[in-house]
């Protein structure tokens, strides 16, 4: 996965970060301060590996991150974290799911652009012959008012800017 790059921007104003990954992967992206609006009806749904790697990706999330499909398959999910999520947030999803239960929550994430969308995540371990083989993560439209919440809470969260760890 390489570092995003201020020519894929959708604004010339950007906050660079650089992202500490679970797996030792570091990688520089670049935010901007535009929200684009989840699309009204639709659902997002993404599957993984075990590993976190996408392997499946519908229209709607290939359309909402700004990445052609060839771009999401193979890579890890974390290619979409925004360095505004603190760390916890993800030790808890993987967490929960890594141990066979259904995680739930808002999340911020990060478009190939550099702008940002909220959503309201399901993430479910995916089983066969009682072992986990993959996740799905099925995203809608978030609450505002949840998103405030989260906003709020994940502010109080983040423990230094430009030294995160995501998965």
């Amino acid at each position: 996965m390489r570092d995003m790059r201020p020519e894929d921007l959708c604004a010339p104003d950007y906050r660079a970060v650089r992202l500490f990954h679970h797996d030792g992967t570091i990688r520089m992206v670049l935010a901007v301060d535009r929200e684009v609006p989840y699309p009204e009806g639709e659902l997002i749904v993404s599957r993984t590996d075990s590993a976190g790697i996408v392997t499946h990706a519908n229209p709607a999330f290939v359309l909402l991150s700004g990445y052609p499909l060839h771009e999401l398959i193979g890579e890890p999910h974390y290619i979409l974290r925004h360095p505004d999520m603190p760390g916890e947030v993800f030790r808890d999803l993987w967490e929960t799911v890594s141990a066979g239960h259904k995680w739930h929550g808002y999340l911020k994430n990060l478009r190939k652009d550099g702008a940002y969308y909220w959503v309201r995540a399901v993430v479910v371990p995916n089983l066969r012959d009682g072992r986990i083989v993959g996740y799905t993560s099925v995203r809608r439209e978030p609450a505002r008012e949840r998103v405030r919440e989260a906003e709020s809470l994940y502010r109080a969260l983040q423990p230094v800017p430009n030294s995160t760890t995501s998965r």
